[in-house]
C-alpha cells in the first residue's frame, strides 16, 4: 500500500479559518484588557518557532517529556489490548510520539493513528515522515481545534474490541485555566469507553527563575513566537501593527502556579487593521495578554482527573522531577 494510500486528512471547515481568526482578533483587540487568544500563535511561522523553542536548552519541558516516554513507554501502552488506535490532541512534529508507536507496534502489526491539530501544514508534514519511517502505519488526520476534532473523531468508525490511547502531550493542558480544564477534559472522557485510556504530559510546579527562562529565552525566540501574532494579523488582516514597538514580557504568578504571557507596548502608538474596519491605541506599558501557562502539583493532577471523570492509573516523571505524564483511566 502507498504512502498516500495510508493518509487521509479531514478538514473541519472553519477551526482556525480566516473568518475564525478576524472574529478573534476583534474580540481580544477592542476588549479590556486586549488579549489575543493562544490558538492563533500556530500559523505556518508560528509553528516553525515553536518547533525551534522545543529544542531550546532553557526549555526543558519537551526533553523532560520525552526523557520519560523514552523510559517508559512500555510500561504506559502495557495495559492496552492488541487492538488500539492511538489518538493525540495538539500532535505538532509528532516528534515524541514516535516513542510510542516503537513500543506500541513492536506488539501488533499495525495500527491507526489519528492526529488532531489545527495546523494543516503541520499535519502533512508530519505524516509524510511517520508513513515513511512506519510501513504499517495508518494515518487519519484531523485539521481541526480541539473540541471541533473530537465531534470529528466520534464520526470515525473503530473496531468493536479496540481501545484508544489518547495523547494530550507537551504540557498543552497548560493552556487552559485550571477549572476550563477540567471541562475540556470532560468532554474527552465523554468521547472514551471504560477500555480507553487518557496520556497526559503535565510541567509540574518549580522556582520562579526556571520556570520565567523556559519562557523567555536569551536568544529571543519566544519572543520572535509572541511577537509573530501580531505580524500575522499584518499579514492576514491588512494590520498596520510596528512590531518592533512591542515587547514581549513572561512573569510567573506563583500563587496561581501560572506563567502569564503578554506583547507591551513600548509607547504610546496607534495601529489600524483595514480588514477589520479598527483603528486601536495603546498607552505606553499597555500589555495584550496572549498566553496562560497552568504548573501542576501531583495533587493538582489528581484533582483535576477526578474533576473531569477520571483516575490516576499510574504516573511517571524525569528524573530530576520536573515535568509528570500521567494515565488516567476513565472512573
Amino acid at each position: 500500500m502507498t504512502d498516500a494510500a495510508r493518509f487521509t486528512l479531514i478538514r473541519h471547515p472553519s477551526s482556525g479559518g480566516a473568518v475564525d481568526f478576524a472574529r478573534d482578533v476583534h474580540a481580544g483587540l477592542t476588549a479590556t484588557p486586549k488579549r489575543l487568544p493562544f490558538p492563533y500563535f500556530y500559523d505556518e511561522e508560528g509553528s516553525r518557532l515553536f518547533e525551534a523553542i522545543c529544542g531550546l536548552p532553557e526549555y526543558y519541558l519537551t526533553r523532560a517529556e520525552a526523557e520519560i516516554l523514552g523510559r517508559h513507554a512500555g510500561a504506559i501502552v502495557a495495559p492496552l489490548p492488541p487492538s488500539v488506535e492511538l489518538v493525540e490532541l495538539g500532535s505538532g512534529s509528532a516528534t515524541k510520539t514516535r516513542l510510542l508507536l516503537d513500543a506500541l507496534l513492536a506488539r501488533r502489526p499495525s495500527l491507526r493513528y489519528l492526529p488532531i491539530d489545527i495546523s494543516e501544514t503541520m499535519l502533512e508534514e508530519s505524516a509524510r515522515g511517520l508513513l515513511a519511517d512506519y510501513p504499517s502505519l495508518q494515518v487519519t488526520a484531523i485539521a481541526a481545534e480541539y473540541r471541533s476534532g473530537l465531534r470529528i473523531l466520534q464520526d470515525q468508525p473503530r473496531a468493536e474490541d479496540s481501545a484508544r490511547l489518547v495523547l494530550w502531550l507537551g504540557s498543552n493542558v497548560g493552556n487552559f485555566h485550571r477549572p476550563d480544564a477540567a471541562r475540556f477534559l470532560a468532554e474527552v472522557r465523554a468521547t472514551m469507553a471504560l477500555r480507553d485510556r487518557l496520556l497526559l504530559g503535565a510541567d509540574l510546579r518549580k522556582e520562579r527563575t526556571v520556570l520565567e527562562r523556559a519562557y523567555d529565552d536569551a536568544a529571543g525566540v519566544t519572543a520572535r513566537f509572541n511577537l509573530n501574532l501580531l505580524a500575522r494579523i499584518n499579514r492576514e488582516l491588512g494590520g498596520h501593527f510596528a512590531v518592533d514597538q512591542f515587547r514581549h514580557l513572561a512573569r510567573y504568578d506563583e500563587p496561581a502556579g501560572r506563567i502569564e504571557m503578554y506583547l507591551v507596548s513600548e509607547r504610546d502608538q496607534a495601529a489600524r487593521i483595514d480588514g477589520l474596519g479598527i483603528d486601536l491605541t495603546f498607552a505606553a506599558g499597555e500589555r495584550i495578554h496572549t498566553e496562560d501557562s497552568y504548573k501542576y502539583s501531583q495533587g493538582e493532577l489528581a484533582h483535576l482527573a477526578a474533576a473531569a471523570g477520571f483516575t490516576v492509573e499510574d504516573q511517571w516523571m524525569d528524573e530530576a522531577g520536573r515535568f509528570a505524564v500521567s494515565r488516567f483511566a476513565p472512573a
